[in-house]
């Protein structure tokens, strides 16, 4: 897959901020040392943690050269590391581990999570929030889409990710490896100005493996047809705003 694109991610900066600014609230950790950020992207939710901790390593890693450049020309001051969460082993044990929309592309969440919260400093806290998503008509309907002709056969079996476990799950694991947990879920609704602003939203996250599968011709009848579902399941409010329900799970677990 192409790299990802940072212009593209920030266009909506602080509709995806709100959600990180609300994980960290709930981080009840008055001192920290040792703080990573999982998927940090351009750095948005690295300067969250460099401000809440200033006196903190705040270390942010992604798997995105791009990104990871943007990241580090915002904040000089932060370490940035290329690297796999799934392989990501933190060389001290951490304060804080915080994932804001990254660990819902990963697959094992089972195993993901228990390595995760195994990596925390006693009282240190693993902060996750997740789009959950999958069956919102945006995502439903771009995986219908894909299913017609002329685009089936090349992305009929597309996936963009999986679905993510259930609430009682994700408790169980990590009460499991030795947490206390506090786990919610929030649907936001976000005001959009048209139908294609949600779907130049999607193209920096969701929409990247259905567009990179197709050439140029295919991508624009693809997103033609994609913008005419879109337009039909997200409706003009009075004042002309289109308001895009985003759905989003929270885990905080603090180790024992």
């Amino acid at each position: 897959m192409q790299d990802w694109n940072p212009d593209l991610y920030r266009q909506f900066e602080a509709e995806r901020t709100r959600p990180a600014q609300e994980l960290l609230s709930r981080v009840s950790v008055a001192e920290a040392r040792e703080v990573t950020d999982l998927g940090c992207g351009p750095g948005n939710s690295t300067e969250l943690l460099w401000h809440a901790w200033p006196q903190a390593k705040v270390v942010g890693v992604d798997s995105s050269p791009a990104m990871l450049d943007q990241a580090r020309q915002r904040l000089p001051d932060c370490q940035f590391v290329q690297a796999d969460i799934r392989g990501w082993h933190a060389q001290h044990p951490q304060d804080v581990i915080y994932a804001n929309a990254s660990l819902q592309w990963l697959s094992d969440h089972t195993g993901l999570l228990p390595h995760l919260a195994n990596q925390l400093a006693a009282q240190g806290v693993l902060a996750v929030q997740m789009p959950d998503n999958l069956q919102e008509p945006s995502h439903r309907l771009m995986r219908e889409v894909a299913a017609r002709a002329p685009w089936r056969d090349k992305l009929g079996q597309k996936v963009d990710r999986q679905q993510l476990l259930t609430a009682g799950q994700y408790y169980d694991l990590l009460v499991n490896a030795g947490c206390q947990v506090d786990i919610w879920r929030t649907t936001y609704y976000h005001q959009m100005p048209s139908a294609q602003a949600i779907i130049d939203w999607l193209r920096a996250t969701g929409l990247r493996p259905f567009l990179e599968a197709l050439d140029p011709p295919e991508r624009q009848t693809y997103l033609h047809a994609y913008l005419h579902e879109i337009s039909q399941a997200y409706p003009s409010q009075a004042d002309g705003a289109v308001l895009l329900a985003f759905p989003r799970l929270f885990i905080v677990a603090q180790r024992r």
